[in-house]
């Protein structure tokens, strides 16, 4: 290293330090395995096989501003729970919020007896104020998860934490250090202003809506009749192509592991070393497009399971997935871990960095992406619910009931929800597509590699049978206008009952996505795994469904009980789309 080299490095060593000591002051506390004045250099917490969590109102300060959390033991995000895989493990789980205040906690991907699984009024009663709810299960898997509470909106005011669970038999993959890598969303303005909100209005946090200079632009690009038609039926529909997220950052900070970008959380590594992230997206309503500007990222595990590694420069993280990374930094410098949100209106940002204080450069935002027509199947692929319309643009592409990937149900309209006239469905995709190849909107087109669901291969042991005994259709449906979601034209309020599965049966999911945004489904209490043609399909809790988005997934229920089935968008949830899965 020459002189000037060195000169560079301890002037911004300097600076960094400085904003680093800010940052301290500016937000505390944080858990231990958050802090970045420890630097990693202490590594992750020991595994444990008892946990006492206390959930309270903590204050936090962000970038100097001061606001009040739900937090855990006393931080945001709360302490790492770290298990074994084979070990019976007790997680005494404390409710110190107000005397009217009911709380719990779901132990996200993890396969629990359903009374474990946390979802007050579903599988348990819930932990009433002053109360201490004590978990007892065995650890039957390993990998990373997180936990969060499934109560009220109390998941957006901080209470979310990570969970790791060590394999018995080691790890399938060698690693130098080890990194917690927990996104999530906050706002200073209250979880229930916000709902009020965005019911009153979809696009109150959205101030990147089109403009003349926009529509001027599309008519030089496409001409006048097509530019035209286009605005005329995004218009027919009462919807936007660039609401893309219902809540931005113009109200959130976007966080890692509880630090703001101006605070630059930071991991160090040795040059040549193998450094394993392991990304939890625990937002409320946020998904990321996650890079590291000068490495490559080997994607090693989706959501707690092992993959085939795949070598990426990018990926999209939807709320509650969890990927595992392996980088491999060779050159002596710091790298920003850069999490741009899927509507470019923020990013969370950390560092990798060789020494204590340095701060690379951080990417500018990219262009808020557009959604087209086409993406959602419509034109002469499309009607609309509450009457119909029909268009003249076509995808180019075929329909699902066409297309060799899509196994299951034969049919003229296989794929459409019995009602389809009902107030919570605005918008019905007559011929939905395989879209498991594609890396959504906003990605792509960069240059560089960018994972897609197509890519994932499991490295796990195949436990399940291959061929599904029966089939199911599950139907995405909203009233975007009215902030009204659903499964299947119905919100949990107005569902005559669960979804019946057997036990023990080869079941064929098939999830339709009929409204105009990506929905982070989940399952609770079992896996699901996604057929996208893979030999070896991979394990999924969480799927992340594409706008006018045909998948289908196969399921082996193994625990009797309720369990929830959800949007794990956390205002979708709590505006209807929820249901219960009966496994009997």
């Amino acid at each position: 290293m020459n002189f000037q080299e060195i000169t560079r490095r301890r002037f911004l060593q300097g600076v960094g330090a400085g904003l680093f000591l800010s940052g301290l002051q500016m937000h505390f506390p944080l858990p231990l395995w958050a802090r970045s004045d420890l630097w990693g250099l202490q590594g992750l917490p020991p595994a444990q096989r008892r946990y006492d969590l206390k959930i309270g109102y903590y204050p936090i300060v962000i970038d100097g501003k001061k606001g009040m959390s739900t937090g855990i033991n006393g931080t945001v995000p709360g302490p790492l729970v770290r298990l074994r895989e084979g070990d019976d493990v007790e997680l005494n789980v404390t409710n110190a919020l107000s005397d009217t205040v009911h709380s719990s906690i779901h132990w996200h991907g993890i396969l629990v007896p359903f009374p474990m699984d946390g979802v007050p009024g579903i599988n348990f009663a819930g932990i009433p104020p002053g109360e201490t709810y004590n978990y007892r299960y065995k650890v039957k898997q390993a990998g990373t998860y997180w936990y969060h509470s499934h109560s009220f909106l109390q998941e957006q005011s901080g209470t979310y934490g990570p969970l790791i669970i060590d394999p018995k038999d080691g790890e399938p993959f060698r690693f130098d250090r080890d990194y917690v890598v927990v996104l999530s969303d906050w706002s200073f303005e209250k979880p229930e202003t916000i709902f009020r909100h965005i019911n009153l209005l979809g696009h109150y946090y959205n101030y990147q809506q089109r403009t003349l200079d926009d529509f001027i632009e599309d008519i030089g690009e496409h001409g006048l009749k097509s530019a035209l038609s286009e605005r005329l039926a995004w218009g027919k529909m009462r919807m936007s192509p660039v609401d893309l997220a219902d809540v931005t950052g113009a109200t959130y900070t976007y966080l890692i592991n509880g630090n703001s970008p101006d605070m630059n959380w930071t991991a160090l590594f040795n040059p040549g070393e193998t450094v394993r992230l392991r990304f939890i997206n625990a937002s409320a309503m946020s998904t990321f497009d996650v890079r590291i500007p000068g490495l490559d990222l080997e994607v090693v595990m989706a959501d707690g399971k092992a993959v085939r590694p795949v070598q990426v420069q990018e990926f999209r993280i939807g709320v509650a997935e969890t990927y595992d990374v392996l980088v491999r930094p060779t050159e002596d410098r710091p790298f920003t871990l850069f999490a741009e949100s899927l509507d470019r209106s923020g990013y969370a940002r950390a560092t990798l960095s060789p020494e204590a204080g340095l701060q690379p450069p951080v990417p500018g935002l990219r262009p808020r992406p557009v959604r087209q027509l086409q993406d959602l199947g419509m034109g002469m692929m499309a009607g609309m619910g509450q009457g119909s319309m029909e268009g003249g643009m076509s995808s180019g592409k075929e329909s699902a009931k066409d297309d060799p990937r899509i196994p299951g149900p034969n049919g003229p309209e296989p794929f459409l929800p019995d009602r389809q006239n009902s107030s919570n469905v605005a918008m019905i995709i007559k011929h939905p597509r395989y879209r498991l190849d594609e890396p959504g909107i906003g990605l792509g087109d960069d240059g560089w590699r960018v994972l897609t669901y197509q890519d994932l291969v499991s490295a796990e042991p195949q436990v399940y049978a291959e061929t599904p005994e029966r089939e199911m259709t599950i139907n995405i449906t909203a009233n975007m206008e009215r902030y009204m979601f659903s499964f299947d034209g119905m919100k949990f309020t107005e569902h005559p009952g669960p979804y019946l599965f057997r036990h023990n049966e080869r079941l064929r999911l098939f999830l339709v996505n009929h409204t105009m945004m990506e929905h982070p489904i989940h399952l609770h209490g079992m896996w699901m795994q996604l057929e996208n043609g893979a030999e070896e399909l991979p394990y999924k809790h969480t799927l992340l469904v594409k706008p006018g988005e045909v998948l289908s997934a196969l399921i082996t229920p193994i625990e009797k009980g309720d369990w929830a089935f959800h949007c794990h968008l956390l205002y979708h949830m709590e505006a209807g789309m929820f249901q219960v899965v009966r496994v009997a």
